[in-house]
């Protein structure tokens, strides 16, 4: 079997991404067709920025959803005669062609590529969504309360942002850190705080309607508090929510550093929008505090909310792929895109495509979520 030409490479990688194509023009279509009724990410097609933002994450989503499809072989396995093999190279068993070369220890370039996309677009999303939860539940009150709490939380906020980040995530996601059994506990508060956020919000809309309100808080304690158990305690007893304890640190660390921004961010709008004749017109007719934060204050403040929760997902990515580098909190044959670039920067001189290929991976996906959020602050600001 002989080697791939670049013209033949670059058409087999457009063959294996073929049901990333189908699913992102569908949905580019429907999403297009039905702009009008899709609020701000509708407006989105009306910024160039945004758009190209769009599809560039769109393209990496379905390639983490699509990636059993994609991936040519295990990103796990070796073969000891692909070695830093260029891309294109022909397996001497004539099973198929490295598209994208060998890394150093004869491993698939591409498929390592692939699976990473999955790992990174599993945690970054997930961890800054927690991070959310735990920074607009504290940063409401303190924003529309102020006061003794105000000061409190902001006091405790500060003093985590004033510890360098890439430091203090060195510091947690350490095995050693592991044997103290800080990060059980953090986990354990942590975790608590959707479960608590979605009981305030369905209490407070729901006062007054018994039945309605018996149902959203039934199911919200039984289906939170058993994946809390699961994610937190690893003591879930039907083995349907766990974590695994190298994924269960970084997940920890990236809430832990990033809550107290988002902390800050919403107690600042909170503090703007409890000023509106809207929030005066909620208390003049009785409503009470959660409702006005929840229901009047937090739909008003979703703007740069979502932008920000848009870059927070590629600063979480970048430190994700840092974390991978310095091979922390993962396990070191993963095939997460900072365990890879560090693999591969040994052997820049000789191979270079080990390390550029998920280098350039990483950046376009930071490159996306930052043109994503542009575009989602330009058409916020018409609102």
């Amino acid at each position: 079997m002989e080697d791939l030409t670049w013209i033949q490479i670059l058409a087999a990688l457009a063959g294996r991404f073929l049901p990333v194509w189908i699913a992102l023009a569908v949905t580019l279509v429907l999403s297009f067709w039905f702009r009008r009724r899709l609020g701000l990410y509708g407006r989105l097609f009306d910024s160039p920025i945004g758009l190209v933002g769009l599809v560039m994450l769109l393209f990496w989503v379905f390639t983490a959803l699509f990636a059993d499809r994609i991936v040519l072989f295990d990103p796990l396995s070796q073969i000891a005669q692909m070695k830093n093999k260029a891309p294109g190279t022909a397996i001497p068993t004539g099973i198929g062609h490295y598209l994208l070369g060998g890394d150093n220890l004869g491993r698939d370039v591409f498929s390592r590529m692939v699976a990473g996309a999955r790992r990174v677009l599993i945690i970054a999303p997930a961890a800054t969504a927690f991070a959310f939860m735990v920074g607009i539940t504290l940063g409401l009150p303190a924003g529309y309360r102020g006061g003794r709490l105000d000061a409190g939380l902001s006091f405790i906020a500060n003093l985590v942002l004033a510890f360098p980040v890439i430091l203090l995530f060195y510091l947690l996601v350490t095995p050693e850190m592991r044997t103290t059994g800080l990060l059980t506990w953090l986990a354990g508060v942590l975790f608590l705080f959707p479960v608590i956020f979605f009981i305030l919000l369905w209490n407070s809309r729901f006062f007054m309607h018994r039945g309605k309100r018996a149902a959203y808080l039934g199911v919200t304690l039984v289906v939170g508090l058993w994946a809390w158990s699961g994610l937190a305690l690893n003591a879930d007893p039907l083995g349907v929510w766990s974590m695994d304890p190298n994924l269960l640190n970084v997940f920890v660390s990236v809430v832990f550093v990033n809550a107290p921004t988002v902390f800050r961010i919403t107690r600042g709008l909170a503090m703007d929008l409890a000023t509106r004749d809207y929030v005066a017109a909620a208390q003049t007719r009785g409503e009470g505090p959660w409702y006005i934060m929840l229901w009047e204050i937090l739909p008003n403040a979703r703007g740069p909310l979502i932008v920000d929760f848009c870059l927070r997902i590629g600063y979480t990515t970048i430190l994700l792929g840092t974390l991978g580098f310095f091979g922390l909190g993962v396990a070191p044959e993963s095939p997460d895109w900072g365990s890879t670039i560090n693999a591969g920067r040994r052997l820049l001189t000789i191979a270079p495509h080990p390390a550029l290929v998920p280098a350039i991976a990483l950046m376009s996906l930071v490159l996306a979520l930052n043109l994503l959020a542009d575009g989602l602050r330009e058409e916020s600001l018409r609102d």
